[in-house]
C-alpha cells in the first residue's frame, strides 16, 4: 500500500505503506486508506511529528554516547531516520497551515 497526503498548497507527499502507518499513528490516528488533517489540527499534528523526530534523535545519540562510553565502534543509522522521513511532510503541513488549505491522504 502507498500512501499519498494532498494538499492544494505543495506537491504530493508519498510513502510507502508501514512508514505511512507509522507517521499516521504518531499522529494518533488510525492507518486508514483516506483521511483528513484540517487546518485546525495541523499544528499539533506538526508539533507530534516533530517531538516524535527529536526522541528518535535522543534515542540515537544515547546509543552513541553509551557506545562511546564503552569503548565500542560507534552505532551508525539504519536507513533514513524519523526526521528525514517526516520532513517533506512537515513541509506539506507549513504551507497548508499557512495557505488555509486541508491536508488529505489516501491510497
Amino acid at each position: 500500500m502507498i500512501y499519498k497526503f494532498k494538499s492544494k498548497a505543495g506537491a504530493d507527499v508519498i510513502m510507502m505503506g508501514p512508514q505511512g502507518d507509522q507517521v499516521l499513528a504518531l499522529l494518533g490516528r488510525e492507518p486508514a486508506s483516506q483521511g483528513l488533517l484540517a487546518v485546525a489540527t495541523l499544528t499539533q499534528a506538526m508539533a507530534s511529528l516533530e517531538q516524535a523526530a527529536a526522541d528518535d534523535d535522543a534515542a540515537f545519540a544515547a546509543l552513541q554516547a553509551e557506545a562511546a562510553a564503552a569503548g565500542q565502534t560507534l552505532p551508525r543509522r539504519e536507513g533514513i531516520s524519523l526526521r528525514q522521513r517526516v520532513w517533506p511532510l512537515l513541509e506539506l503541513m507549513r504551507h497548508s497551515l499557512q495557505a488555509g488549505q486541508d491536508v488529505f491522504w489516501g491510497v
